[in-house]
């Protein structure tokens, strides 16, 4: 068993990623325009036809620009939160819209797609786990801090897109208006590169194959700046920058020699759901 995964688009700019079997697909948000999105799972050699679904974090334009000529196109359901939904540029998506809630699973054919709360200034902000014949894929962006939903979906992904957003630095001495440093490194804003290196070195299952740098400031970030953190103690994990113009190639993940874990999110403090 595997999962086929790509980053279409990462960044403020847009962000839109793809993660499959052999039978169907999800793409996480759909912050590209639908001819972009086809145009970069085309030379990926991927098929929208196998797109079942499209999962949406959160309301920000970066993550729904697509959406509408995708879906027109495709007829393609749309999960999303009644909270996010009320947002005024989604108010067309009311006749269309399957609602979610947190730590129930939904199931796409063969894929099993749980949402996390996570912490950002959105209405009902979401990440996500892809599952799959025991492979799970994470996508956690636009994430304001390390929270518990963060960590504990993060310790069972074989392959996680990452935020890492800003270096400190640069953000510090960076041009941007103080009231927007201040929203970014809040606590509702986003991950910092070295909040995710924590993330990552203290809460990375040995099995994680994969780890997809994602959503990367182009102001105060540097793709090489990311990848040197994060390759000199990535050990057998695979490290990534997802671009902000262009996809990424196709990466197969499998689970680790084959074995299918069970793996659990926790409900609350005294039930728990399995991914499967």
């Amino acid at each position: 068993m595997s999962l086929q995964v790509a980053s279409l688009n990462s960044g403020s700019n847009g962000n839109c990623y793809y993660i499959g079997n052999k039978h169907e697909a999800v793409l996480i948000d759909a912050g590209i325009s639908c001819r972009e999105t086809e145009q970069r799972m085309k030379q990926l050699e991927l098929s929208m036809q196998k797109v079942k679904a499209i999962f949406i974090t959160h309301e920000h334009s970066d993550h729904i620009n697509g959406l509408h000529k995708i879906v027109k196109k495709y007829k393609i359901p749309i999960y999303i939160t009644s909270a996010t939904r009320k947002n005024q540029s989604l108010e067309w998506t009311e006749s269309l819209a399957v609602h979610f809630t947190a730590y129930e699973p939904v199931y796409v054919g063969d894929l099993a797609v749980v949402a996390l709360p996570k912490l950002h200034d959105a209405n009902d902000p979401h990440s996500f786990i892809v599952s799959h014949g025991g492979v799970n894929v994470g996508v956690f962006t636009d994430s304001g801090r390390v929270c518990e939903h963060l960590t504990k979906g993060f310790q069972l992904c074989h392959a996680a897109f990452l935020e890492s957003n800003y270096d400190e630095e640069m953000l510090e001495k960076g041009g941007y208006p103080q009231h927007l440093k201040n929203r970014i490194r809040g606590g509702v804003g986003h991950l910092s590169n070295k909040e995710a290196l924590q993330l990552f070195l203290k809460h990375r299952p040995l099995f994680m194959s994969h780890l997809f740098l994602s959503h990367l400031s182009k102001n105060n970030n540097k793709p090489e700046i990311v990848e040197g953190l994060f390759s000199s103690v990535a050990g057998s994990t695979q490290v990534i920058v997802a671009p902000r113009t262009s996809a990424t190639e196709v990466y197969q993940i499998v689970a680790a020699n084959g074995a299918v874990r069970s793996t659990q999110l926790v409900k609350g403090k005294d039930q728990q759901l399995s991914l499967f």
